[in-house]
């Protein structure tokens, strides 16, 4: 199995690009070449521009892939770009999409509330648009105008040690420290999925195509409230909230009302999700350790 990814070489990507070796899959990494990577000789290693549709073609366009995992896709113009290049070129693409794509709702949401194929479509890079509105575009122009069958992943945020964003670390430094965490609504609830799980649900979709949208995300959710009470648990310390927001203490959590997202679909596929309430207590305390 020839496989590219694009991205790869941090947090869940690079998780992914492990599980690909693993499984034996001939897997090159498409990157800048700015970030080394841990993985030796057993991959390939392509230098591009994922952005730069000339960079993408002259690197990976002439080559003939299983799969392609687009880790770093974020616009139109970035989907517009891959469908040219890699047309008749890839028997199944893995776009990783995100939550982002659905509007915030106490309900909980399925792979219908946003819809890429009615979507007007747009092209425009990824300086031009919002991230959320960004990701909408680009499944838009996939499933209007791909001529390669594409699966679109939703994750919601994702966790691990080794996230780069620190969102989660935010919080548990902030109750460390004794500092103010600005939260709006502590009553709202949200998803999660591991780098781990993650990771193992992208090498899972690209051996068994959806061919279409689908959420991937831990079984249950969680209140903010509760999220603060575990770190609470975890560090030893109280958890100053406050809804008096500001740049400072604003959590990066911080959510109007619930955005929870549902997996039955990927269930339904096969893939079986962990508890959420079984791994988050673990990983705050590795944090707070």
């Amino acid at each position: 199995m020839k496989v590219l990814v694009l991205g790869g070489t941090r947090f869940f990507g690079k998780r992914l690009v492990e599980s690909l070796i693993e499984k034996g899959a001939d897997v090159t990494i498409g990157t800048r070449g700015k970030t080394a990577d841990p993985f030796g000789i057993h991959v390939n290693r392509l230098e591009l521009d994922r952005f730069n549709r000339d960079s993408l073609k002259a690197a990976a366009g002439s080559d003939e892939w299983d799969i392609v995992y687009d880790q770093i896709g974020y616009s139109p113009g970035d989907a517009k770009n891959a469908c040219e290049v890699f047309k008749d070129r890839v028997g199944h693409y893995v776009f990783t999409s995100s939550q982002s794509v659905y509007k915030m709702s106490e309900t909980i949401l399925d792979e219908a509330d946003f819809n890429p194929y009615s979507y007007p479509v747009s092209t425009g890079d990824r300086n031009q648009f919002t991230y959320d509105e960004g990701k909408r575009l680009a499944e838009a122009f996939f499933y209007q105008k791909s001529p390669f069958p594409v699966t679109a992943v939703r994750f919601p945020i994702v966790l691990g040690v080794d996230d780069y964003t620190e969102r989660l670390l935010f919080h548990v430094r902030k109750v460390k420290e004794g500092q103010e965490i600005g939260l709006s609504n502590c009553k709202s609830s949200i998803s999660f999925i591991s780098s781990e799980e993650a990771a193992a649900f992208l090498a899972f979709a690209g051996e068994n195509p959806f061919n279409s949208p689908v959420n991937a995300c831990s079984n249950g959710s969680i209140e903010l409230k509760e999220l603060m009470a575990l770190i609470e648990e975890k560090t030893g310390n109280t958890a100053i909230v406050t809804e008096n927001i500001t740049e400072d203490n604003e959590s990066p959590y911080n959510l109007p009302t619930s955005w929870v997202i549902a997996n039955d679909q990927a269930k339904k596929a096969g893939f079986q999700f962990k508890e959420l309430k079984d791994w988050l207590p673990v990983l705050i305390a590795e944090l707070a350790s």
